[in-house]
């Protein structure tokens, strides 16, 4: 069952409920090891990254119930300090167990950390922090030890990344003394583990912002929280749907999280419209490449939040093929993220692949159904929305990597007239 298969041609239409935020809940697991008292999680995401962590803190010693999308972890028992090297592979999020590991036990023993090929995904962050609040870091064999546990400092990172946030934040909640984080990454997941950690017992102050202050405790507890709905999932679908024709509501949204990702989507001439804790595409929308003042050729770029998402780049590209008009997308943030523009071409798409960072594409093309490979998880999901919009059967192979991020898949296709099946 390792491909979808997929009818396109059709306008979509209905309702659809996002899962939580998968980069919200892969270190929300991690950090359930710095206490020994049981947290629960509601809306945990039912995706492939997620599985994969909670092997690896089964592995470690966690006590495991899964209900649905509630996650019960009791981590009373942690007695490994090797994260498995087989399930480092598999997810690059795997290197946020060492800070928790460290606090736990006082050494830690890794593997290179997998996840998506979409260019060099730099560790350098990870390893100043942790050195920086006084951990011992061999970084060629992924080795660490803080027997005396971690000591707060200030720090600045030399880029704004999102796991590295997310994984000396962990650190810094249990330091002795207060640490700064400047240049921090705030994108709402990253706020969201603060807000959990904050339940813990941390405190962690700065949330919104690129400076977090965090005064260390002895010790936290147990608690519940429910996951932020995953505002990547909820603008996949915004642009699946906008490409097809057709109208859609999405409910369990956050409004504060869309305000840049609402300004791409006037730029295609879509209309959203906001309510408190929903968004609705109006049907038969036609969507037409706003030029920018003077007439001059507009840019879709990512960037650290509250830019616009990497994550988004290539489903927004997608749209764009069936978009009037001409628009430069620029990433920005990974080099290989733009190699998938070979298989739209491959379907029909006027693209022109100027780097490995820029694409031009002009639009409304007409997409042929084809067999293709998914390579990582938002090329997959963007590979899903061409086959929807080409006429005729396309096959889209290696469906697992699209199931790393988006759950459910076929079943929330299906939901609002998709014709998808797995085989």
């Amino acid at each position: 069952m390792n491909s979808f298969v997929i009818e396109g041609g059709n306008k979509l239409t209905g309702e659809l409920t996002p899962g939580g935020n998968k980069n919200a809940a892969l270190p929300m697991i991690a950090a359930a090891l710095l206490t020994d008292e049981e947290i629960v999680f509601e809306n945990m995401p039912d995706i492939l990254d997620v599985k994969t962590m909670l092997s690896i803190a089964e592995a470690l010693g966690a006590e495991i119930g899964l209900d649905g999308s509630t996650l019960r972890m009791r981590c009373q028992n942690i007695n490994q300090f090797e994260i498995p090297k087989r399930l480092c592979s598999a997810v690059r999020a795997s290197i946020l167990f060492v800070a928790p590991l460290l606090f736990r036990l006082g050494n830690a023993k890794g593997y290179p950390p997998g996840g998506d090929i979409i260019g060099r995904r730099r560790l350098d962050a990870h390893f100043y922090g942790l050195r920086t609040l006084g951990a011992k870091v061999d970084d060629s064999e992924f080795i660490f030890s803080a027997p005396d546990g971690f000591i707060a400092r200030d720090l600045f990172f030399d880029e704004s990344s999102v796991t590295a946030t997310e994984h000396i934040m962990i650190a810094a909640a249990t330091a002795n003394g207060t640490t700064t984080i400047r240049n921090a990454a705030s994108e709402p997941h990253v706020q969201d583990l603060a807000v959990l950690l904050n339940k813990m017992g941390a405190k962690i102050s700065g949330l919104n912002t690129n400076t977090l202050t965090i005064t260390g405790v002895k010790s936290l507890h147990g608690t519940k929280h429910r996951i932020v709905s995953d505002h990547i999932e909820v603008a996949s679908y915004l642009a699946l749907v906008s490409a097809t024709g057709g109208g859609i509501t999405v409910t369990d949204t956050v409004r504060s999280h869309y305000w840049m990702i609402q300004r791409i989507f006037q730029r295609f001439n879509i209309h959203l419209e906001f309510g408190n804790n929903y968004i609705k595409l109006p049907p038969n929308q036609i969507p037409v490449i706003q030029r920018d003042s003077g007439g001059a050729l507009p840019t879709v770029a990512d960037g650290p939040w509250p830019q616009f998402p990497s994550d988004l780049m290539s489903t927004i590209l997608v749209l764009a093929t069936q978009t009037e008009g001409t628009v430069l997308f620029f990433e920005k943030m990974f080099e290989s993220r733009m190699y998938f523009v070979d298989k739209l071409i491959q379907m029909g798409a006027n693209a022109i692949v100027c780097d490995p960072h820029r694409v031009v594409i002009t639009g409304k093309s007409e997409l042929r159904s084809q067999t293709l490979s998914s390579p990582d998880i938002r090329a997959g999901m963007a590979l899903i929305i061409a086959a929807l919009c080409a006429k005729g059967q396309s096959e889209i192979q290696n469906a697992s990597i699209i199931d790393r991020g988006y759950e459910k898949m076929d079943e929330k296709l299906r939901s609002i007239g998709a014709v998808v099946h797995r085989t």
